[in-house]
């Protein structure tokens, strides 16, 4: 087993299935890995309830090379130690594959577990360049896009479509957020913008009045925020209790149809950037009418993670075998047709086709601009 396991207790959670049981080889792990517990639980179980119906559906049409898949379920709860024990259990499970995780410092150190131990690791969610700029191997890929792209169009809107606005900049010292805002804030300096502040919070506090005073002073009419909803919407919730009106600003890890529990109607008019809609694709009709018949609302990282595990089952078909190595390399050289259209992966690991657009939070929801 991998030298990280020493000394850490296990967290995994096993779903439907013993270990290391493989029923004489009849079976395939499929690890599933991400927040299940925590803030970012909702993102875990977009995760979650797209792998389990892509094994459902892979499961009812024969399989992969004649064997079932079987689930277990790892909760790193996005903390990068529990993130490599989760990877640990997972690898021994025997996992051929595992679909996570979502957090980039989840993602990052877990790979080299999954590396070393021949798990092939698709994550549907991670979008920070070092996960697969310093992959260590050559099966670990990304379905989504990378934040070195979310940035750029970040960055590129605040300079077109905010144009003359002053600008604020926030992070939350995440791997993902403070990539992120890093990469907005380097497109819109190349650019000729001049953030009127750049600052740094702590995720999981509850008071950002601090960051609020400081924002309200910079007299920034538009805050770009790196990190994650819960504490976008209390920041947003906090300046419009100040009474500052500026627009917020992030990217994907705001996609939750939770964060206007949190800021209620000061949320609307925030902006988001995330992947197409997804669900309006011909190619997910039938799997997001058999998602919401168990009213589960396919948003966010679901169709993602479906569509993972349809890339290496074809993979895996094609290479007439689930060893990591073979399954890669046919990866590496075909295009693969899933729910969430098509894919193709270059040198690195990540998908040529992805991109991101722009949503806004409105009327109680969120809608793509």
């Amino acid at each position: 087993m991998n030298k990280f396991i020493a000394g850490v207790a296990a967290l995994a959670v096993v779903a439907g299935v013993a270990a290391c049981s493989d029923k004489a080889g009849n079976e395939i792990v499929v690890g599933i890995a991400g927040p299940m517990t925590g803030e970012n639980a909702v993102f875990g179980g977009q995760i979650r309830a797209g792998v389990e119906q892509a094994i459902e559906d892979i499961n009812a049409a024969g399989g992969v090379n004649g064997k079932k898949l079987v689930a277990k379920i790892g909760d790193d709860a996005c903390d990068p130690k529990q993130a490599v024990n989760v990877a640990n259990q997972i690898a021994g499970a025997k996992a051929k594959v595992v679909i996570g995780h979502y957090c980039s410092g989840s993602s990052i150190p877990a790979s080299a577990v999954y590396a070393e131990e021949g798990v092939v690791q698709l994550s549907p969610a991670s979008t920070n360049p070092t996960y697969t700029d310093k992959r260590p191997g050559k099966t670990t890929y990304r379905i989504c896009g990378r934040d070195d792209q979310q940035g750029g169009i970040a960055g590129k809107f605040l300079l077109e479509k905010q144009a003359g606005k002053k600008v604020a900049i926030v992070n939350d010292r995440s791997s993902y957020g403070k990539g992120l805002a890093d990469e907005t804030q380097k497109t819109f300096e190349a650019g000729g913008g001049k953030p009127v502040l750049i600052e740094s919070i702590t995720a999981g506090e509850k008071d950002y009045s601090a960051l609020v005073s400081k924002i309200k002073q910079s007299g920034a009419e538009v805050v770009y925020y790196g990190g994650y909803y819960q504490q976008a919407g209390l920041i947003v919730r906090q300046l419009r209790e100040q009474g500052v009106s500026a627009t917020l600003m992030g990217g994907d890890a705001l996609q939750s149809s939770e964060f206007l529990g949190i800021t209620g109607k000061g949320g609307e008019g925030t902006l988001f950037t995330f992947p197409p809609d997804q669900r309006k694709l011909a190619s997910a009709a039938d799997v997001v009418a058999k998602l919401k018949a168990k009213k589960i609302e396919p948003e966010g990282f679901t169709l993602y993670s479906y569509a993972a595990l349809q890339v290496w089952a074809d993979a895996a078909k094609a290479a007439k075998s689930e060893d990591a190595k073979a399954v890669a390399a046919e990866i590496d050289k075909q295009t693969f047709k899933t729910v969430a259209g098509d894919f193709k992966f270059d040198a690195k690991g990540d998908p040529t086709v992805a991109g991101f657009v722009f949503f806004e939070f409105k009327d109680g929801g969120y809608v793509q601009m």
